[in-house]
């Protein structure tokens, strides 16, 4: 049973992993995009947010959820707000904080 769990445990880890990947490669490029051409497409902004959210667990994914957090306030901070309480909810634990 241990050996078995040992092996599930692994293969999450590689997903994961992958997932983080995968995530940074689309996200990174269109994070950018949405800042520099100063975007207000709500939809593809919080499609973007979304997307970084499911793997906020990430060091550099949460670093680019915070930067596209912290553009967004300008315009919409209660959506902000908001993906800062959802982010919260799943990924934070007590002693740390999403913007810092």
């Amino acid at each position: 049973m241990d050996k078995q769990l040992y092996k599930l445990a692994k293969q999450l880890g590689k997903i994961q992993k992958e997932a983080v990947k995968q995530t940074l490669l689309i996200c990174e490029p269109e994070v950018e995009h949405i800042i520099t051409t100063k975007s207000r497409d709500f939809e593809r902004i919080e499609h973007t947010l979304d997307a970084l959210w499911e793997v906020a667990f990430d060091e550099k994914v949460l670093v680019l959820f915070k930067k596209l957090l912290r553009y967004y306030f300008e315009f919409n901070p209660s959506s902000v707000v908001f993906h800062i309480d959802l982010y919260r909810e799943m990924w934070d634990n007590e002693n740390e904080s999403c913007v810092s």
